[in-house]
């Protein structure tokens, strides 16, 4: 049985998409999923996408949300805000290749996730990647 999306939220950053999607587990709590994709592009201009998942448990919210602000506000004091490599601003283009939109390969077996309270393979939120 698939997992429906209570709610989602995706947030475009250059070629990384982040995708927010609140869930619910069998017992009928919710719990939150955080998908990293990424685009890479091969040599002939096709490209693929590498997604990587984090499961979330409303147990874990706090210390989570606790580490994560302290981890960015470490950043923010020792590095300041300011983006360094051009690479990761939200507009950067890579020159080299142009995208085709006719090649986007299916997912491998290390993109596909299992959930981890339940046997079943979970697919990714249905949308549209061509507009990335």
């Amino acid at each position: 049985m698939e997992k429906e999306e209570i709610h989602s939220k995706v947030m475009r950053a250059g070629r990384r998409t982040y995708f927010f999607d609140v869930r619910e587990t069998k017992a009928g709590d919710y719990y939150l999923t955080i998908t990293e994709s990424k685009k890479f592009t091969n040599d002939d201009g096709s490209f693929h996408y590498k997604k990587h998942k984090i499961y979330l448990y409303k147990e874990d919210f706090v210390d989570f949300k606790d580490n994560l602000n302290e981890m960015i506000q470490y950043i923010l004091d020792e590095k300041g805000e300011e983006v360094i490599s051009e690479r990761h601003q939200k507009d950067y283009k890579r020159e080299e290749f142009s995208e085709s939109t006719d090649s986007v390969s299916e997912p491998s077996a290390e993109e596909t996730v299992v959930a981890e309270d339940s046997t079943e393979t979970s697919s990714f939120t249905d949308i549209d990647f061509d507009d990335i």
